[in-house]
């Protein structure tokens, strides 16, 4: 994934039904591709952050490692849900 500056800074514009276009540059920088989730944020200074599913996901799993350190919970998880499917199946 590529980098951005804390400073990149976009015109861009609210069109209709309330949309905003992002910049073909930030799309790929991110990784972003149509049909991808987004979170937006609005702070109590009026500021809005807009985060990828993907950033969600990695600051969660970061708040949560020492939980179980040297584990990954969401890999457990699915070894979880795919040995229940398994014996769904049986």
């Amino acid at each position: 994934m590529g980098h951005l500056t804390f400073q990149a800074q976009y015109l861009t514009h609210l069109g209709a039904k309330g949309r905003i276009v992002l910049p073909a540059e930030v799309r790929k920088v991110l990784g972003l591709k149509e049909g991808d989730r987004l979170l937006l944020r609005v702070r109590e200074d009026g500021a809005i952050e807009l985060l990828s599913a993907r950033e969600v996901a990695r600051r969660a799993k970061g708040m949560f490692a020492h939980v179980a350190p040297g584990q990954s919970l969401a890999d457990e998880l699915l070894t979880e849900r795919r040995e229940e499917a398994g014996q769904e199946g049986e």
